[in-house]
């Protein structure tokens, strides 16, 4: 199977390898988003991470997770490894009320055709969305309800024969939209480097992890713990890897002493300037 590490990553979803079908789809969809967290500390540390999926990879058995490049871009190597008619699209996440929907590359897409029990039913898949959904969508117009969010699918107003995800009004980000052509990881290239370096980026401003199961979304932003309004002020680097650990799967034996302790006086910082000019949303 290529030169992907399939064993390992299917080892870090627990599950084992089976021949595609939709209920597959759903079963590696899910254990992604709930084994793999949504996460940037990379950048937090000031190191910009690599676009190969095997690069992505070698972060996720470590144990680690990324965002939607390094999530789906992975994810789309694995479901190829195994046998999906999978593509991936140009995308461009909303993540305020105020932004203008388009297609800036901050976000990679992925849609699954094809498959051998449902094959006139395209899917949208998508692993790198931090609060997103849990299992895949079926690609038509329509409202999907899973746990607590309802979601909508629709044509893109800006992607000529693309989609448009609407997220639920209490979900992190307004929505995304998708053109239906085929992209490459080189195509998002410059919008990394710009997520990953600049003052203005939300990867940068702030510390957000992120994990998502069947019945909602845990989010450590800076340093509140938050599971759908119920609110932790988190007081201590040692609760803050405690929540790390325990709820996302970043073990602090992940990071030097030096890396922990320049996190620390990062949240705690985000969480000052929070409190005192109001939200910073990474996006």
């Amino acid at each position: 199977m290529g030169n992907l590490d399939v064993t390992g990553y299917l080892a870090r979803l627990g599950l084992e390898a089976e021949p595609p079908s939709a209920a597959a789809l759903r079963r590696l969809h899910a254990a992604h988003v709930e084994r793999v967290p949504y996460e940037a500390l990379e950048i937090q540390l000031g190191r910009p991470t690599p676009l190969a999926p095997s690069a992505s990879l070698a972060r996720i058995l470590r144990g680690r997770g990324g965002y939607c490049y390094h999530l789906n871009g992975a994810f789309s190597e694995l479901l190829r490894e195994l046998g999906y008619p999978v593509t991936r699209h140009l995308g461009g996440v909303q993540g305020g009320a105020g932004d203008a929907p388009n297609l800036d590359r901050n976000h990679l897409a992925l849609t699954v055709a094809a498959l051998p029990d449902e094959p006139a039913t395209p899917w949208l898949v998508d692993a790198g969305l931090g609060d997103g959904f849990h299992e895949p969508l079926p690609l038509r117009e329509g409202t999907y309800v899973q746990g607590p969010h309802t979601y909508r699918l629709r044509r893109s107003e800006v992607a000529p024969g693309g989609w448009r995800f609407d997220h639920d009004p209490a979900g992190s980000f307004v929505g995304f939209d998708f053109a239906p052509g085929v992209a490459e990881l080189p195509d998002f290239a410059e919008k990394h480097a710009w997520l990953s370096t600049s003052p203005e980026s939300g990867f940068v401003r702030v510390c957000v992890i992120q994990r998502r199961d069947a019945a909602g979304v845990d989010t450590l932003r800076a340093l509140t713990l938050n599971r759908h309004g119920a609110k932790e002020l988190v007081e201590s680097p040692e609760a803050w890897w405690t929540a790390a650990a325990d709820v996302f799967g970043i073990t602090p034996d992940l990071f030097t002493a030096e890396e922990r302790a320049r996190l620390w006086r990062q949240v705690v910082a985000q969480h000052e300037a929070h409190t005192s000019e109001g939200p910073v949303v990474a996006v």
